[in-house]
């Protein structure tokens, strides 16, 4: 999840600085998921499986000054 962090502490908003407090294991464990049940719905359950994925990676994303 460095790439998150390395994004994330060059963006900011309203002058506040975000961060990512994340771990890659919990999302790669996200993603094999998704690939997964994609493969095996045909590509359907991409629409469900996305979103999760957005959401995840929404939820680790904080202020650095509410840390």
């Amino acid at each position: 999840m460095r790439l998150n962090q390395h994004l994330l502490r060059n963006e900011s908003i309203n002058g506040r600085r975000l961060t990512f407090t994340g771990s890659g294991g919990a999302l790669f464990g996200l993603f094999i998921v998704t690939v997964l049940l994609s493969i095996i719905t045909a590509g359907i359950y991409l629409f469900w499986g996305m979103p999760k994925i957005i959401g995840w990676i929404v939820e680790n994303t904080e202020f650095m000054d509410e840390e």
